[in-house]
């Protein structure tokens, strides 16, 4: 049976805990419809991976202290600021299957709250003198708005190599995993050489775990997201990258078609993945995403056995295995 988040997060269940407190009084505010927006964005938090990143590396790495906390707090403030300034620039109204923010309080709102997380991460850094953690985050931030302009100028043109989608995903989602095991290094007090291992690994697992978000488009999994969005959305993913570069010229010509003019015609969506299932795409996204996980446990491996890498080890397991 799958391990639950419970289970990983074990070794750090009270750190966690206390995490949650101090997270919610660095969101509190005295503007009354500020306010409000923080209580509702904290109350619809996920599953909390990246503050278990931060706090698992830190007790690889050595001792959680209060760095580890402000640094956890300054991952989550400015990855919040960034959802919330997503879903103004997709016009997207749902959040993990609730309201966005900008579905309930409108885009100039939303635009502004992302400002003030933002800003309420830096000041959180700043005041505290953590500037190696906030410029770890920094650098991670900086690389998804450049990840995400280049996946939106290449959606245009739909010539995406497997080296192009590589950078895209390091950048927008790689990144930021990366930049929770090195903050969580840092904040134990890891030299350069460790926190530099620990970025890599994270970077690994981000990429791993980036393509299996890339296989739940073509319903490999029970839930999830709904079938084809990537393709509506026209992304290019590894496993349709894949099936592309081996298709014939006209083949690949028709299947460009479908994605650049008829991605919202469910029958014509459906012809997509069928293709992709039919040209091994599925198998060879597979592979790689196993590969990178091979890669980032070989890393963690090379810390000392604890608790901590076990339940690390587990957490990577657990970014691939998952159903959504």
């Amino acid at each position: 049976m799958p391990l639950s988040v419970a289970d990983i997060q074990a070794p750090i269940a009270a750190e966690m805990e206390l995490f949650e407190q101090k997270f919610r009084g660095q969101m509190k505010s005295d503007v009354m419809l500020l306010d409000q927006i923080m209580n509702y964005i904290v109350k619809r938090k996920g599953k909390q991976l990246r503050p278990m990143f931060v706090f698992l590396m830190a007790g690889v790495c050595g001792q959680i202290t209060e760095a580890t906390y402000r640094g956890a707090s300054l991952i989550e403030l400015l990855h919040t600021a960034t959802l919330v300034h997503d879903d103004v620039v997709d016009d997207s109204n749902y959040r993990r299957g609730f309201f966005s923010v900008n579905a309930l309080w409108k885009n100039k709102v939303a635009v502004l709250v992302g400002d003030y997380l933002l800003s309420r991460g830096l000041l959180l850094s700043v005041d505290n003198g953590d500037f190696e953690l906030l410029q770890i985050v920094s650098t991670a931030v900086r690389e998804i708005s450049e990840g995400e302009l280049l996946q939106l100028y290449k959606a245009r043109r739909l010539d995406i190599t497997e080296a192009v989608y590589y950078d895209i995903i390091r950048q927008k989602t790689a990144s930021l995993i990366a930049a929770c095991c090195a903050v969580g290094a840092r904040s134990a007090g890891g030299d350069p050489a460790i926190v530099e291992k620990a970025r890599t690994f994270g970077e690994k697992v981000g990429i791993a775990f980036q393509i299996k978000d890339d296989l739940f488009d073509y319903g490999t999994a029970e839930v999830g997201k709904p079938l084809g969005i990537d393709i509506k959305e026209k992304k290019m993913t590894l496993p349709l990258i894949y099936a592309l570069n081996k298709a014939g010229y006209l083949e690949k010509r028709r299947v460009i078609n479908i994605i650049k003019n008829d991605s919202e015609n469910p029958k014509k969506v459906d012809e997509v993945i069928t293709f992709v299932k039919n040209s091994g795409g599925i198998e060879y996204a597979t592979q790689a995403m196993n590969s990178y996980v091979i890669e980032a446990q070989a890393l963690l491996n090379s810390f000392p056995k604890s608790t901590y890498r076990q339940s690390l080890y587990q957490l990577v397991q657990y970014t691939i295995e998952r159903s959504k």
